[in-house]
């Protein structure tokens, strides 16, 4: 594996510094999920990323040798992107990631959730105890003034 050189001389930070790019986690969700793929296709399963930055994180991918290309001699060239066996021991891990990352959501959710409900009365007006954290009344703010 080719990972750009660290200026801590860290491993992980130099396969961060390849991972951590625009598009590229989704780039890489996307080759484990479809199998190999062509140009076209992830293009079409990505919506707002551009050509220029698909094609430039494919080869930073490419050069790290996470990813494969193959082009195959037809006319037009047929290329297609696929995990290399580290693209793939890397997917494992992602898959640990983004299960810890929705279970850190839903905890979120469930959090932000319950403060909402007790932060409201059965009209969903908010209560008096919010009142006052939120700020002073403007009598509190007058009898300072004086």
């Amino acid at each position: 594996m080719k990972l750009p050189p660290s200026s801590f001389g860290c491993p992980l930070d130099s396969l961060l510094r390849v991972l951590a790019g625009p598009w590229t986690i989704y780039i890489l969700c996307r080759l484990h999920n479809n199998g190999e793929t062509r140009f076209g296709q992830l293009k079409r399963q990505m919506p707002g990323i551009s050509s220029k930055m698909l094609t430039e994180r494919l080869r930073s991918l490419e050069k790290a040798e996470i990813i494969f290309r193959h082009q195959a001699p037809t006319i037009p060239p047929q290329v297609t992107y696929g995990l290399t066996t580290e693209g793939r021991e890397l997917t494992t891990i992602l898959d640990q990631i983004n299960t810890l990352a929705g279970r850190w959501q839903d905890l979120e959710t469930k959090k932000t959730a319950n403060t909402n409900i007790q932060g409201k009365d059965t009209k969903g007006r908010k209560t008096v105890a919010q009142y006052s954290r939120i700020s002073p009344s403007k009598k509190e703010k007058t009898e300072r003034k004086n």
